[in-house]
């Protein structure tokens, strides 16, 4: 991949990194954080947990470094590293499942979507199956093809179609209410995406 900096690319920092350069990591990290920190906030809905998450796969990406095969891009790689930091812990947690609340600071919400909205998409999301859940945050959400989600899940293309056609289909009957009376059933219509006019958008805002 090719910095958009001017700087070395991301597969010149690694193996710069596995030379013993104590600084590549930390550019790499640089670069792609805010985007690797929005997918853990998002899957997992609060940010002590998020941070905690992106922590350890951050460590773990530096740790296993040397494993890196150059068959996906270094951002892809990292990604799936978080997602799965953040599925593990999901996993474990699952139990004792949360609502997040909003975070002082946090950005505010999109035009014409209020924080209760916010708040009821969120528990939504976290009453979905990790793997759904999962596909629809980098999706839908934080706007990945198909494809790239594909190789960040490492699953299919297809699996990842299917994983987020039922999540959205949980999400319409989860969420039925914030649509206006009259309106449709949409249950392929993404989370936080373009919708027809007329249509209730769902979104979770810009937060980060």
């Amino acid at each position: 991949m090719d910095a958009l900096d001017g700087g070395p690319t991301d597969e010149a920092l690694l193996r710069a990194h596995l030379a013993g350069d104590a600084r590549a990591f930390d550019t790499i990290v640089r670069r792609h954080r805010d985007r690797l920190w929005a997918v853990a906030l998002r899957t997992l809905g609060e940010r002590e947990e998020a941070a905690d998450a992106l922590q350890d796969a951050l460590l773990s990406a530096y740790r296993a470094a040397d494993r890196f095969r150059g068959d996906s891009a270094v951002t892809t790689w990292l990604h799936r590293i978080v997602v799965n930091a953040c599925l593990d812990r999901i996993r474990r947690r699952q139990a004792r499942p949360t609502v997040p609340l909003p975070e002082a600071g946090s950005a505010p919400a999109a035009p014409g979507v209020d924080r209760d909205t916010i708040l009821d998409v969120r528990s939504a999301l976290a009453q979905l199956p990790v793997d759904q859940r999962a596909a629809l945050v980098l999706v839908d959400i934080q706007g990945y093809g198909v494809a790239e989600a594909a190789e960040i899940l490492g699953v299919a293309e297809g699996t990842v179609k299917s994983r987020c056609a039922r999540g959205r289909a949980r999400l319409a009957v989860l969420l039925g209410y914030l649509r206006p009376s009259g309106t449709g059933h949409s249950g392929n219509r993404p989370v936080g995406g373009r919708v027809p006019s007329g249509s209730t958008q769902v979104t979770e805002g810009n937060e980060s």
